[in-house]
C-alpha cells in the first residue's frame, strides 16, 4: 500500500485530500506545517509527498529544498499543489526537483489520477506484489488479482484468515482452533477437507507444508487490513499521528470476521477491541488538547459503546459536554447512555 504525506496549512484541504486518498486505498499522513512534516519524516517514510506552495514560516519550496538536501529523503517523489497565482512558484519548484504539480481547485478524480500516474512512474501500485487484499475488519473478504475470491466453503475462508493470523501452524493446532467441539480424529479430518477447499478456492500452491506444519505461500503476500490497523495504532500510541489522522484511523475498526464463531476469532476481536479503545483514548486526549471538545465527546461516546463500564470515558464525556454547554452532560454525569441520539 503506497504511503503518502500531505502538507498544507489549510485544514479543510488536508481533510479533503486525506479522505479521498484513504478511500482510494492509500495510507495517508497529514501535517499542517513543513516543520512538523520534517519531524514526522523521522518516523514515517512516504512513497510520495504532496505539499502546498504558500504556507507561513516555511513555504512548500523551502520544504522541497530541505528534502532534496537530505540524503535519505532526497529521492522521494514530490508533488506541489498550487493556485493559478502561484504558477511562477511552480516553475521554481520544478527547477528545485519537484516531480509534478496539481492546480487548485481540483476534483477527486483529478487528484487520484495525478497520484496514480506518479506512483506508476515510481513503480508502485495500490496492492501488494501478489495483488491480494485480505479484509477482516467489519467484513470477511479476500480480493485477488482484482476480483473477490469465491470460496468453496465459509470454513475455507476462515482457515485462510487463521493462517494469516498465526503464520505457521500444525494441523492439530488449526483443527483445535476451528473445530474445538470435535474429537481429535473428526477435527483432523475436517481440517484436511477444509485445506483442500481452500486450495480449490485459490490455487494448489496457496498453502505450503513442511514438517507437518502449514502456512500460506510466501508469494501470496496479502495486504491485511488488520495488520495495517495495528501498525498505525502503534504509531498513534507513540504520538506520531495528528487529530485528523486519528479520526480516520478509528473509523477503520470493525467487528472482525462477522459470522465466524470460533475461540481464535474471539481472541482477535478482543485484541482489536482493546486497540480501538486505546486509540479512542488517544484521539479524545488530542481533541481536548486542541480545544475540540465536541470531537472529544464523540470519541468518548464511541469508547463507551464498546465498554460501557469505562469510568474515565464517562468522566471525559461529561467534561466535554459540559464545556460545550450540551445538556446531555447531566446524563453523562449520571452514567446514562442515550446512544440513540447522535452528537452533532
Amino acid at each position: 500500500m503506497p504511503r503518502i504525506l500531505v502538507v498544507d496549512d489549510d485544514s479543510a484541504i488536508l481533510k479533503l485530500v486525506s479522505v479521498i486518498l484513504s478511500r482510494a486505498g492509500h495510507e495517508v499522513r497529514t501535517s499542517t506545517h513543513p516543520v512538523e512534516a520534517l519531524d514526522l519524516l523521522k518516523v514515517f517514510t512516504p512513497d510520495l509527498v504532496i505539499s502546498d506552495v504558500v504556507m507561513p514560516y516555511m513555504t512548500g519550496l523551502e520544504f522541497l529544498e530541505k528534502l532534496r538536501a537530505h540524503e535519505q529523503l532526497s529521492a522521494i517523489p514530490f508533488m506541489l499543489l498550487s493556485s493559478h497565482a502561484e504558477r511562477g512558484d511552480v516553475r521554481r519548484g520544478m527547477n528545485l526537483g519537484a516531480d509534478d504539480y496539481l492546480p487548485k481547485p481540483f476534483t477527486p478524480q483529478d487528484l487520484t489520477t495525478a497520484i496514480d500516474a506518479r506512483l506508476r512512474r515510481a513503480g508502485l501500485t495500490l496492492q501488494g506484489e501478489s495483488g491480494m487484499q485480505a479484509k477482516g475488519l467489519g467484513t470477511a473478504q479476500v480480493v485477488w488479482q482484482g476480483s473477490a475470491v469465491s470460496w468453496v466453503s465459509r470454513k475455507a475462508l476462515e482457515l485462510f484468515f487463521y493462517l494469516l493470523e498465526h503464520k505457521e501452524v500444525t494441523s492439530w493446532e488449526a483443527a483445535e482452533a476451528l473445530w474445538p467441539e470435535k474429537d481429535e480424529a473428526r477435527a483432523s479430518s475436517l481440517f484436511h477437507t477444509t485445506l483442500h477447499r481452500l486450495r480449490r478456492s485459490l490455487s494448489n500452491e496457496a498453502v505450503v507444508s513442511a514438517n507437518r506444519r502449514y502456512a500460506l505461500a510466501s508469494d501470496l503476500n496479502p495486504e491485511y487490513d488488520v495488520q495495517r490497523f495495528e501498525l498505525l495504532a502503534a504509531q498513534a500510541e507513540q504520538g506520531s499521528l495528528g487529530l485528523e489522522e486519528l479520526r480516520e484511523l478509528v473509523t477503520q475498526y470493525g467487528h472482525y470476521l462477522p459470522g465466524t464463531d470460533s475461540p481464535w476469532a474471539d481472541d482477535v476481536r478482543s485484541r482489536l477491541e482493546q486497540k480501538q479503545l486505546s486509540l479512542l483514548g488517544v484521539a479524545a486526549r488530542a481533541a481536548t488538547e486542541a480545544g475540540r471538545d465536541r470531537d472529544a465527546a464523540q470519541f468518548h461516546q464511541r469508547a463507551l459503546a464498546i465498554d460501557p463500564m469505562s469510568e474515565p470515558d464517562w468522566q471525559g464525556l461529561a467534561r466535554a459536554l459540559d464545556t460545550i454547554g450540551d445538556p446531555r452532560a447531566r446524563l453523562a454525569a449520571q452514567r446514562e447512555a442515550w446512544w440513540a441520539v447522535d452528537l452533532d
